[in-house]
């Protein structure tokens, strides 16, 4: 199941905020030097994604961009193979693409930018098929010690309202770590000395604490970055949930 717009504590090294920025184009230079960066978006937050699509453009742009690894797409898929000329049905082919998880048109221009670029786009998700393994695979808790395993299982629970049953608690915090797992394998495949490899994932998957920097080669220079929504107001998901899941009213 595609990673849906959860939010989890922003505990990484930096925060860019949206309403923070007079030109509203990403300070690019304060992401270097790095060998990769992270970007945590808000999965409903199209100005997120216009951020991502501009560090992306500026990256390439400098020739410095060395790839760009999805959650959105599984390990595995790639464009690699593809010329700069693609079109949008080749790259959502080679990268198989879930429309009904991940809306192209958010995620789209981004990808296509790189492509057109000449820059790789991969596909750094678990896959679907591993999802069931990884919940019965208790060496995965040992990947994080006690306090940020604890922190994780707390952040499912709250990312999920408070739905889900206690017993499936820690098979979703496996899955979690295993999904963090396998995007910090295919970041660390795409590393190149002087570029940058970008992720494009959920803001829990960039937690410096708890996410994808854990499973990251200590050699590696890593940014993450939590995209913050602009202004004060932040959307009730839990409430709109239970809302939804609430019975209908008698007549």
């Amino acid at each position: 199941m595609p990673n849906r717009p959860f939010r989890f504590p922003a505990t990484v090294a930096m925060v860019l905020a949206l309403a923070g920025c007079a030109t509203g184009s990403p300070a690019v230079d304060d992401l270097l030097p790095a060998d990769a960066v992270l970007l945590g978006e808000q999965h409903d937050e199209p100005a997120h994604q216009r951020r991502q699509r501009e560090v992306v453009e500026r990256l390439s742009s400098r020739g410095r961009l060395a790839a760009v690894a999805l959650e959105m797409a599984e390990q595995g898929a790639s464009t690699a193979g593809l010329p700069r000329q693609a079109d949008e049905s080749m790259v959502r082919a080679a990268l198989q693409w879930n429309e009904a998880g991940w809306p192209w048109q958010a995620y789209g221009p981004t990808i296509m930018a790189a492509v057109a670029a000449g820059v790789p786009v991969l596909g750094a998700n678990l896959p679907r098929e591993r999802m069931r393994a990884a919940m019965g695979d208790a060496s995965l808790d040992a990947l994080l010690d006690a306090g940020a395993l604890a922190a994780q299982r707390e952040a499912i629970r709250a990312g999920h309202c408070d739905l889900l049953p206690a017993a499936q608690l820690g098979p979703m915090v496996r899955v979690q770590i295993a999904r963090d797992r396998a995007m910090a394998r295919t970041i660390a495949g795409a590393a190149v000395p002087g570029k940058v490899v970008v992720l494009l994932a959920g803001a829990g998957h960039v937690d410096a604490t708890l996410g994808v920097p854990r499973h990251l080669p200590p050699a590696l220079q890593v940014r993450p970055v939590v995209l913050e929504r602009a202004g004060p107001a932040k959307r009730d998901y839990c409430t709109e949930l239970r809302q939804k899941m609430a019975p209908p009213p008698a007549s």
